[in-house]
């Protein structure tokens, strides 16, 4: 068996937008160490000064460095037919694969943790950090935090290991998978999408979404955590999947399947990670009154929240934005004026003054209308490939759908993208992942407005 024990240093902890800026590969036999490679890696971007603190790399000792595509070649000649090990080796082998992709090329290795193999051989330490757990071994790295040190210190791990397990076909980890898995994971890309899981009997019973479609649903096939996970994860036979080009676009088709399709592990899931919920009902007055609870089976919430802390924020939002009471959205406990009233922010519902037909008009734009800042625009983002980029269309304030347009298209009115968009329905849900999207990942979108 010929393994690739790796270990790299980055500017950043995410793969895709940040970099590498040190790379060691030490190959091995499963008896010693035949072969290594070692270098710094020059960016091309800067290295932030938390990062150089820790590693002790600069921007001067990488400029003279060879650039990634310019090892390219020697990292995959070097490293053929070899499984790739490494400490928490999902994030080294992100990196590296994202590396290539940037340069159009597909690679791909099997993989072997030494986190996930020493917590199955060397059960009970108290922490698997290859610091923490190498000095418990008394395993010496006088390199902590550069590629070389951490890579030699990953082999002396590598080694004890294999000393412990007596049958190296154990040795399995994540993508050492039995044969049935290796079949699902094998044609299912590291890129961004929307997968669907189907049964013996060819029905579906989940789907899912993921910037790295073939990682998440290796992680379904690994999860052993509850009684749920492992059901799943025995009745699965077969997976198909749908390239996104990112992950907004991913969202709103998972949204859009689920709905269509509602397959049995998603409903459960949907009980189990969404905990909360915004409710409507008329009290006693007539005014029509906003609370987050806890939701109940069978009930159908307006708005889903994975916390009650998440409903709060968005419910103090549409408070602001349409002028309702903090009374009665839960949000103010008195019993008399609510502190908006106080300071003219609120038109007086709490203690009777406004009345509830003009109340509840708001309250129903509230729940009905709160859309976006602009009311017609198209988000741009990453495509499929480097040849096309998506699009998702919002016109009047609401979702039209999305699709894919060339990377050289010029637009100059909304209507330019309509013969590429696939319609989709427009839901409150929807308008929350979008609302949502846009404020985590506004700067890496173009926003187009008409």
């Amino acid at each position: 068996m010929k393994y690739a024990i790796v270990d790299i240093e980055t500017t950043g902890l995410r793969a895709g937008k940040e970099k590498i800026t040190e790379i060691a590969i030490y190959l091995h036999n499963g008896k010693e160490v035949t072969g290594r490679f070692s270098t710094l890696v020059n960016p091309e971007k800067k290295i932030p000064y938390r990062i150089t603190r820790m590693t002790g790399i600069n921007d001067r000792m990488v400029e003279d460095a060879p650039k990634f595509y310019e090892i390219a070649k020697k990292i995959v000649e070097f490293t053929e037919e070899a499984i790739l090990v490494g400490h928490n080796v999902r994030f080294d082998y992100s990196f590296i694969r994202h590396e290539f992709l940037s340069l159009g090329y597909e690679y791909r290795r099997q993989t072997i943790d030494t986190v996930k193999l020493a917590r199955k051989l060397i059960p009970g330490q108290p922490s698997y950090s290859l610091g923490k757990l190498c000095k418990a071994l008394g395993i010496d790295n006088r390199a902590r935090h550069r590629a070389d040190g951490d890579a030699l210190a990953t082999v002396k791990l590598f080694e004890l290991l294999l000393s412990m397990e007596k049958e190296p076909e154990n040795l399995s980890t994540s993508n050492m998978a039995p044969d049935r898995n290796r079949q699902i994971l094998e044609p299912l890309p590291h890129a961004p999408g929307v997968y669907y899981f189907y049964n013996k009997h060819n029905e579906l019973i989940y789907i899912g979404k993921s910037i790295d479609i073939h990682a998440r649903v290796q992680q379904h096939l690994t999860n052993n955590t509850t009684k749920k996970a492992l059901e799943m994860k025995n009745n699965l036979y077969r997976v198909e999947y749908t390239l996104t080009g990112n992950e907004l676009v991913a969202l709103l088709l998972e949204s859009a399947d689920i709905k269509r399709h509602r397959p049995l592990y998603n409903r459960t899931q949907l009980r189990s990670y969404f905990n909360y919920g915004l409710y409507l009902f008329t009290d006693e007055n007539g005014y029509n009154q906003l609370r987050i609870n806890h939701i109940i089976d069978n009930s159908t919430p307006l708005y889903t929240y994975s916390s009650l802390q998440e409903g709060k924020e968005h419910l103090t939002r549409i408070t602001e934005k349409f002028g309702l009471c903090q009374k009665l959205t839960g949000l103010y406990k008195t019993e008399g004026a609510c502190f908006y009233y106080q300071i003219h922010q609120c038109n007086g519902a709490c203690i009777g003054k406004e009345p509830p037909g003009e109340y509840n008009m708001r309250v129903e734009e509230a729940i009905t209308n709160y859309h976006f800042d602009k009311q017609n625009f198209l988000i741009i983002d990453k495509g499929r490939d480097d040849s096309e980029r998506s699009v998702v269309k919002v016109m009047n304030g609401k979702y039209e759908g999305f699709g894919f347009i060339s990377s050289d298209m010029r637009i100059s009115a909304l209507h330019d993208v309509d013969d590429f968009i696939r319609p989709q329905k427009d839901n409150k849900e929807v308008r929350r992942l979008i609302i949502r999207y846009l404020k985590e990942k506004k700067k890496e979108v173009r926003l187009l407005y008409f």
